[in-house]
């Protein structure tokens, strides 16, 4: 039985199916170590759903010894058309407001801008 057969088979069994999970995401090379990922909540980086290029990490034998550098934060001039928002929602007691900044650091894995920064060409997991 190949590997992929057995990892299907073990996920429906009720008590390997989170020690199975954690074994498919880490062999997929999308989890972001823990000392790369220092204050922020995204613990993988998946391929957007706009990019045109699918990425997937093996092991080529370059391991590197070295220590990666920290991720740093990157401050952009934003030009918008306008410093007000409308808003026509029904459950917001106002219909106008002024938002001063665009993205964070926290990289929430259920934050609703993921589909944005993917259209920007931006990581939905690490460019907050």
């Amino acid at each position: 039985m190949n590997e992929l057969s057995l990892v299907a088979q073990a996920a429906f069994q009720p008590a390997n199916t989170a020690d199975i999970a954690d074994a498919v995401v880490a062999a997929s090379g999308l989890r972001i170590e823990v000392d790369r990922r220092r204050g922020r909540g995204a613990g993988m980086n998946p391929s957007g759903h706009f990019e045109p290029h699918e990425r997937v990490a093996f092991d080529d034998g370059w391991e590197s010894l070295e220590d990666m550098p920290p991720f740093r934060t990157e401050v952009q001039v934003e030009r918008p058309r306008t410093v007000i928002t409308r808003n026509d929602s029904p459950d917001i007691p106002f219909d106008r407001s002024i938002n001063p900044y665009r993205g964070c650091e926290h990289g929430c894995i259920y934050c609703f801008a993921r589909p944005t920064h993917s259209y920007m060409g931006l990581s939905a997991g690490l460019d907050f």
